[in-house]
């Protein structure tokens, strides 16, 4: 059965959250919004720009403002601008002439999303520039996420970053930028953006309607509102509850309990999110947190009942805390390559959970609260 145009997933969406060009605000980013903003009005804006942090800080809805911004002829010093000027919903309707959007391309043959974004993207990208040409005026694209690129992609982009067509702006996000050409990152001038405190955090996810578990997706998503919503998408909070559960059994796992969670990261993976991914992100986390309560303390607020008391008496010191993070770093990366290859999804959170159980100390079998 064909695929039709509404049934394509955007691979720049987060799972249950907005596209980023229909996200009117950037949320505490004004260090890169007032670095931009002085560089547009200082006459010499560069011709590439480099988005970069962690997922889901804000990196593309940055970007997409960036371009309403330029489009609209704006003078705010925030980005803002009013949601009925035509080049904001000709951008929300993703039909602006002037604004090129290069991202991973869908494999009709395959019946999904391309794991790269094509030469074939930037050859579009290249005559986008030379049509639009003729007609002046300024032209924006938006490569979202450049680390996605093939080599051949990424060499077809350099020679345009070397020889730059005039009034042209290229906006590339990248979450992983040491993965592009070191001479890509040298032609662009860098916006590196940070994760969210947690107040704003707070303040963001109140904005989204998720006020009810916004401490604790605050707390799991490293301040990253895009992360958050994948995790409330993914019902990702009752998934951590159940790896707390299960960790709380330790130094004698409950096995039942552990083939239960195993099994889930065997589902299979949707518009929602990989289960198996999700699963891996939220152990990171949770040993991440153990690691951290060995050097700090219980951090709070406590992601999950009962995790403050738990992490105490798994990471009791500083020794304990660094087992904690070197099984992290180790097991995981382990679980991953294991994926990579096609191995049982399930089998590989088992020999996680069966290694790490070996590392709680007798304690840990004490009963929680909450």
């Amino acid at each position: 059965m064909k695929t039709g145009l509404e049934d394509i997933p955007e691979p720049d969406r987060v799972p249950g959250a907005p596209h980023p060009r229909m996200t009117p605000r950037v949320i505490g980013q004004d260090h890169a919004i007032r670095d931009f903003v002085e560089a547009s009005r200082s006459g010499r804006l560069h011709h590439a720009w480099l988005l970069t942090g962690p997922r889901g800080v804000g990196k593309a809805t940055l970007a997409w403002a960036i371009a309403r911004w330029l489009l609209s002829g704006a003078e705010s010093d925030d980005l803002s601008v009013p949601a009925d000027a035509p080049a904001a919903r000709r951008l929300a309707a993703l039909s602006e002439p002037n604004l090129q959007l290069v991202r991973r391309p869908w494999d009709d043959k395959a019946g999904r999303l391309s794991a790269q974004i094509t030469v074939d993207e930037i050859r579009r990208l290249l005559s986008f520039f030379h049509l639009s040409a003729a007609e002046g005026g300024r032209r924006i694209a938006i490569i979202d996420a450049a680390d996605e690129m093939n080599l051949a992609a990424a060499n077809a982009l350099l020679k345009v970053l070397e020889e730059p067509p005039k009034d042209a702006l290229i906006l590339m996000i990248a979450h992983q930028p040491a993965r592009l050409l070191p001479t890509i990152r040298s032609r662009c001038r860098t916006l590196r953006l940070n994760p969210l405190t947690p107040d704003l955090m707070t303040r963001a996810l109140d904005g989204l309607g998720m006020d009810e578990d916004a401490d604790a997706l605050a707390a799991l998503s490293d301040g990253s509102v895009g992360e958050a919503l994948r995790l409330s998408g993914q019902d990702g909070l009752t998934r951590y509850q159940q790896i707390v559960d299960l960790f709380a059994t330790l130094p004698r796992m409950d096995r039942l309990a552990a083939a239960k969670l195993s099994d889930a990261a065997a589902g299979r993976a949707g518009a929602e999110g990989d289960p198996f991914d999700l699963t891996i992100t939220l152990l990171d986390r949770f040993l991440t947190r153990t690691a951290r309560a060995g050097l700090m303390g219980a951090p709070l607020p406590q992601a999950a009942r009962g995790e403050g008391a738990l992490l105490a008496r798994l990471s009791p010191d500083d020794r304990a805390a660094r087992d904690w993070a070197d099984a992290q770093a180790r097991l995981s990366a382990r679980a991953r390559a294991g994926r990579a290859v096609n191995l049982d999804p399930a089998a590989l959170v088992m020999d996680m959970l069966t290694e790490l159980a070996h590392l709680a100390p007798a304690q840990s079998a004490l009963p929680t609260k909450s």
